[in-house]
């Protein structure tokens, strides 16, 4: 591997990393040498996960920590910190989508739960790890977005609210946290094949129009958005920050 994309010894937490984009984030980054904290909300959830990687020649542990909760998004770090020393890397993946409907429909209730898991989780968690970041002299954060925050899906109003929210925080912490050599990108994906999608995927009309309209034919993989993480957690991405790479397939490009 080149060393631009070499992330030995790294230290790298990923939340909703129980599967689907952050469980094959989780795992493509300890494959490129980097000790993973992998979280979700439970622990025999991330324990499974953390235990495959360590079968596999990598290093990880499993901590539960709720999305939602400021005070398990600092323990999080805490653990982290205790076990492996240091923090280098974060991958805010986990999100919540418990509304499928129009925005002026929604009871309050929606609003609180997803603005909670989607924008305030993000920004908790990177409130507690820039502390010792800053103290590194760098770091890398990874905001997991998606293109319905830059085109609102239908009947994902606060879900496309709250991914637009992620997108505003990222280019917003990226001049904040530039000084200290800290970078801020998001990845934006269109369709991938995880269960949180599958509502969608799993609907034999949506997918046949939404086939038709990207370019390279298929829904992603969760590996496909791995990749740009890799990326942005390696030196390969050190002049980048403040940016969102888009990544589905090309449905955003238009009608063909």
């Amino acid at each position: 591997m080149s060393d631009l994309f070499d992330i030995t010894g790294k230290v790298a937490i990923v939340t909703g990393a129980s599967r689907g984009i952050g469980q094959s984030i989780a795992e493509e980054f300890a494959k490129a040498g980097a000790k993973v904290v992998v979280s979700s909300r439970k622990q025999d959830s991330v324990d499974a996960i953390a235990q495959a990687i360590k079968d596999n020649g990598g290093e990880a542990i499993g901590v539960a920590a709720h999305n939602g909760d400021k005070e398990a998004l600092y323990a999080l770090v805490d653990k982290t910190v205790d076990h492996f020393g240091t923090v280098d890397i974060i991958v805010n993946n986990a999100a919540t989508n418990p509304h499928f409907g129009t925005v002026l429909d929604a009871e309050d209730s929606y609003w609180q739960k997803t603005l909670e898991v989607n924008v305030m989780g993000n920004v908790w968690l990177c409130q507690a790890a820039t502390k010792i970041m800053k103290e590194n002299g760098g770091g890398k954060i990874i905001n997991v977005a998606s293109i319905v925050g830059i085109n609102p899906g239908q009947f994902q109003g606060i879900y496309s609210v709250t991914k637009a929210a992620v997108i505003s925080l990222t280019k917003t912490l990226a001049m904040e946290l530039g000084s200290d050599n800290i970078q801020v990108n998001a990845i934006a994906p269109g369709l991938v094949k995880t269960k949180f999608a599958q509502a969608l995927w799993g609907n034999e009309h949506l997918m046949e129009q939404v086939l038709t309209q990207t370019p390279v034919g298929r829904i992603g993989q969760p590996v496909d958005i791995a990749g740009l993480a890799l990326f942005l957690a390696s030196n390969a991405s050190d002049f980048t920050t403040g940016s969102v790479f888009v990544a589905d397939g090309g449905i955003t490009l238009g009608s063909l």
